[in-house]
């Protein structure tokens, strides 16, 4: 009896045994199984934190091999030509991306191609260009010689016929005010859309009341063979001119530096490029010639007369009367339109052009009126010899 009970015992303790030994082995399967996929886990993140962190370290691996394979868009002569003399005249960049492209210059002057040096005629207008039938009959024939850009308002929406030399100049263009200084940011802005075209050699700045005295050949050669900008610049007395002045332009431009000229230039790519670049005189202009100012009257005469005067003749090319009197200078109407009226802004003066005495000193004349269109189109082909 007594070794049954024994037997029970040490049987009911062996059992007991196995019991806490399978339960031991199974918590630590099972905290072997956990530590194993928490490690899994940590060295999977650790992983990729570090495949990220190398992303952003420099490649030192060899730079790419650039195939040498004729790519039309980029390598050849005519999408090098697309770059640099552009067709059309709208685009998407903002004034900031447009300055410095049009600041930029070859070092190489040399085209890698022939190219015909074009005069860039460069409109600033508010709304239509009603004298455009003239300007269509000087131009004709001539293609390839010029080109053509348009600035006015923003809200002007009319349309050009498709065959017209003015189809499609319109640049990206913002508002214009008469005495505010946004007007310079506009013949900024017109000059350089008319850089991105490296052909474009001589920029004309122009009105919608603007006529052309010459035909096209001759303005062509006077202007590609002059060895002067023309940026009219003088100094005057009075509260029209040093009147104007700000003492707060000190030191940059002193009042012994201040000039004053017709907003109306003639230029040469050099300069048209130093003006698109300035980022001294123009912001200092722009804060301090407010008002009655008129920096279009002052900013680029002081600004050429300061830097870069040895090659200015300090002349425009653009007749106005102002004999009149006030803000504006005289208009001419249908019947102020004569042979000998034109005959005299063709020859009535003489100037100094590359150190020679001419009579051709004005090449264009304003401000006519759209009423002077139909005696303009009678008289040019006769005194100005269109076509």
């Amino acid at each position: 009896m007594k070794n049954t009970l024994q037997e029970r015992s040490l049987a009911t303790s062996r059992l007991f045994i196995a019991q806490s030994h399978n339960t031991f082995n199974f918590f630590f399967h099972v905290l072997l199984f956990a530590s194993g996929l928490f490690i899994g886990i940590f060295l999977t993140l650790s992983l990729k934190h570090m495949s990220l962190n190398f992303q952003f370290l420099p490649s030192l691996s060899p730079p790419p091999i650039i195939s040498t394979s004729t790519n039309p868009t980029t390598l050849t002569p005519n999408g090098l030509r697309g770059f640099l003399v552009p067709t059309k005249a709208m685009h998407d960049m903002t004034e900031e991306q447009l300055l410095w492209r049009a600041s930029m210059v070859p070092r190489i002057e040399k085209l890698p191609w022939k190219h015909t040096p074009k005069v860039a005629f460069m409109f600033l207008a508010k709304g239509p260009l009603f004298l455009g039938p003239l300007w269509e009959r000087f131009f004709k024939g001539n293609e390839g010689f010029y080109s053509i850009y348009v600035h006015s308002h923003p809200s002007f929406n009319d349309t050009v016929p498709q065959g017209s030399v003015f189809h499609g100049r319109r640049i990206p263009s913002k508002e214009v005010r008469w005495g505010d200084f946004n007007i310079v940011g506009a013949e900024r802005r017109l000059l350089a859309n008319a850089l991105l075209d490296i052909s474009n050699q001589r920029f004309v700045l122009l009105s919608e009341s603007c006529i052309p005295l010459f035909n096209f050949s001759t303005i062509y050669n006077y202007l590609m063979n002059s060895t002067e900008t023309f940026v009219e610049a003088y100094d005057m007395p009075g509260a029209v001119g040093r009147g104007r002045y700000n003492p707060r332009m000190k030191p940059l431009v002193m009042l012994s530096q201040w000039r004053k000229g017709s907003q109306w230039f003639q230029l040469d790519r050099a300069l048209a490029i130093e003006i698109v670049s300035d980022q001294q005189y123009f912001p200092l202009f722009r804060k301090y010639c407010t008002r009655r100012c008129y920096g279009d009257e002052h900013y680029l005469p002081t600004f050429v007369s300061i830097k870069f005067w040895e090659r200015n003749s300090n002349r425009t090319l653009t007749w106005v009367d102002w004999s009149k009197g006030g803000p504006h200078p005289a208009r001419f109407m249908r019947n102020d339109v004569t042979v000998g009226f034109l005959e005299r802004l063709r020859h009535g003066r003489t100037c100094q052009y590359n150190g020679e005495t001419t009579n051709i000193c004005y090449l264009f004349a304003r401000k006519f009126t759209p009423h002077a269109l139909d005696r303009l189109l009678r008289f040019a082909p006769k005194i100005m010899q269109f076509n």
